[in-house]
């Protein structure tokens, strides 16, 4: 009888080697040196995800991905997808899924199918959670490009990403737990009792490819952490965040309104977000006078010759409204501000001694955004654009960065904000489709940037592809209350527009320079984008200077009114923004109605007042403060409308 010798492998594990006979499973490698109970859900080899089945036939390096590390959550929001995905097919078997990333704090899956309800989300969430119980094993399968045609042939949206992903002549492989298979590369956990914390939390619709030409599809939104403790803790942010949700606190304190007659993404701006809108654009125009800069106004629209010499068309097509033909040729809505200051730089000759030159305008502009992305203030198709440009030279750029980024920190500290980084937004050689093809600039300007932030002493972190078309920029990522990362403003480099629009400037010589570079820049984004951040950092209870009613007057009884209403004209008098409410309501219902509106300060008059010519203030946390004189009061009010003080200094 002959015998065979069992073929060993080394792995290497932290700074040990073991030896294991050739094809164990990676997991079982982890659980024979770290336990059951290690926290593995998939593993490093050589550097490369594996799932935890995957198995060992040379010698190698490994290491643990945890349940809680972002490599892991990662897996685990794919893998819970795909529980979704199952799911769904089950209780609406003609639903074709398409795509399931994970994306930051869960997943979303696309289907062909019919709208669902929130009856329809919970059904799904519990065959999910059924899923779970059932303790089912997750399995990796190889397939030929043959059989995985004939797998998903009833699907055209597989059958166009193996298309797309995979060529006609390979194969793949595919993930099974249970009856449902698909489309994947991994990896996954290794069952789907791994997959016990989480939650479906919302759908909307999107579009195949996000095109809105291709068919519409069912978005479903879920959320998937490794603990209870996590899930809960995100859950509380998102009531937490329920709470401060722009879109809510707009209708109650009446600052913009959204109608479907007028058209979706159209925000319209009611008298309290026009005071809070026009407070923020007049301490803008304060800044930028400081710092130099000169106010335009633009047409709304323009000649598509304008938005080709730009380069917008047909790098920027997509957001732009359909063309308008006119008897004089054919006219676009503008999606942004740059192309006519560049002609308004070009309109006079320029020497360098008027260098730099800051153009700046809240200009409106008009983005082509899909129905289904459009949400509330922060997603809108008109945008009004705290914008500006510089025309400088080369050796003036570090000087115009320092300059704005100091101008977006003393914005912020303004306004509250304090947790926001910078990001060094990069080109992507790779897919130069989408940029000027002027390789040698981007290499030159990118550096530059670099050289500027670290010179500045600024933490940055560098992002590849979120460049925009023309030269790198500089974005600052706000955070927001339920942790996700958004743009709230932007500088930008363009080394294109010089030579597009011939921008030129008469140098010491006398020569004809054409090295004008052109800093785009926008500190406080959009009003829209501004203010819904501002809404939700704030909760609406916004400090003096920014609250669109200041003071709210509430007499206790309509023989109060008489002496109410001279304080009221005492200080509208004094531009204080104030408002009286002589109803017939109970001192309590004016409260709790006003208290929605959330004035900066509600003064309530009764007998005491009148009797020592005083009043008695009450702040929104609720605590009081009686016997104030008029004189005193207008005198903190009038402060903190001048030093736009954070805080509330009279309670």
């Amino acid at each position: 009888m002959m015998s065979y010798a069992i073929k060993m492998i080394e792995v290497k594990f932290g700074n040990e080697v073991h030896n294991f006979p050739e094809g164990i499973g990676a997991g079982d490698v982890i659980k024979e040196i770290s336990g059951k109970k290690s926290g593995a859900i998939a593993v490093l080899v050589n550097n490369e995800e594996k799932d935890l089945s995957h198995n060992l036939r040379q010698n190698c390096e490994i290491s643990i991905i945890k349940d809680d590390s972002d490599e892991g959550l990662y897996i685990m929001r794919h893998s819970c997808a795909h529980l979704l995905a199952q799911a769904v097919t089950e209780i609406f078997p003609d639903a074709k899924p398409t795509i399931g990333p994970p994306i930051e704090h869960g997943f979303y899956y696309d289907f062909y199918m019919d709208p669902i309800n929130e009856e329809d989300l919970r059904k799904i969430e519990k065959l999910m959670k059924k899923y779970v119980k059932k303790n089912i094993k997750i399995e990796r399968e190889e397939y030929d490009n043959k059989e995985l045609r004939k797998m998903f042939s009833e699907n055209q949206f597989k059958m166009e990403i193996m298309d797309d992903k995979i060529g006609h002549d390979v194969g793949s492989s595919a993930y099974r737990q249970g009856n449902f298979v698909d489309l994947c590369r991994g990896p996954h956990v290794e069952n789907t009792a791994k997959l016990r914390w989480f939650k479906l939390t919302s759908t909307s619709q999107a579009y195949w490819r996000a095109d809105a030409k291709k068919e519409p599809l069912v978005r479903i939104y879920g959320m998937c952490y490794a603990t209870k403790d996590a899930l809960k803790e995100r859950e509380r942010q998102l009531a937490e965040a329920k709470k401060r949700d722009h879109k809510k606190i707009g209708k109650e304190m009446n600052l913009y309104m959204i109608n479907e007659l007028i058209g979706k993404g159209l925000p319209v701006w009611l008298p309290n977000g026009e005071i809070l809108k026009t407070e923020i654009e007049k301490f803008a125009i304060e800044t930028e006078n400081k710092y130099g800069y000169e106010r335009v106004t633009t047409p709304v629209l323009g000649k598509q010759e304008l938005f080709e010499t730009s380069g917008h068309l047909p790098h920027y097509a997509e957001s732009m409204y359909p063309p308008m033909e006119m008897d004089d040729g054919t006219y676009y809505l503008k999606a942004m501000n740059c192309p006519m200051h560049h002609l308004i730089y070009r309109n006079t000759k320029r020497s360098y001694r008027e260098l730099p030159v800051r153009i700046a305008e809240y200009g409106t502009v008009y983005r082509n955004e899909l129905s289904g992305t459009l949400a509330g203030l922060l997603r809108v198709r008109m945008l009004s654009m705290n914008d500006a440009h510089i025309y400088c030279t080369l050796d003036q750029i570090a000087q115009e960065f320092a300059h704005n980024i100091k101008m977006v920190q003393e914005y912020y500290s303004a306004f509250g904000f304090d947790d926001y980084h910078f990001r060094l937004s990069l080109w992507d050689s790779e897919n130069s489709d989408k940029y000027i093809d002027q390789p040698d600039n981007w290499e030159t300007t990118q550096n530059h940037l670099r050289k500027i932030l670290d010179d500045l002493e600024v933490n940055y972190v560098e992002s590849v592809g979120e460049a925009a078309f023309y030269g790198p920029k500089v974005d600052i990522q706000f955070t927001t209350l339920l942790g996700r990362e958004e743009s709230m403003s932007t500088i930008q480099l363009d080394f294109a527009a010089k030579d597009r629009f011939n921008l030129t400037f008469m140098d010491e010589t006398g020569t004809e320079n054409n090295e004008v570079f052109v800093i785009h820049r926008a500190p406080l984004s959009t009003h829209e984008r501004f203010v819904a951040f501002l809404t939700e950092n704030w909760a609406g209870n916004f400090p003096t200077w920014l609250s669109p009613i200041q003071v709210q007057i509430i007499t206790i009884s309509e023989k109060h009114n008489e002496y109410a209403r001279k304080v009221e004209k005492k200080l509208s008098d004094s531009k204080i923004r104030v408002k009286g409410d002589y109803s017939d309501n109970t001192i309590g219902k004016k409260i709790r109605m006003h208290r929605k509106i959330r004035p900066a300060y509600m003064v309530i008059i009764g007998d005491n007042e009148i009797e020592n010519n005083t009043v008695s203030i009450r702040a929104r946390s609720g605590e009081q403060k009686n016997n104030i004189t008029v004189k005193e009061f207008v005198s903190k009010i009038k402060k903190e409308n001048k030093t736009r003080n954070k805080e509330l200094e009279l309670v």
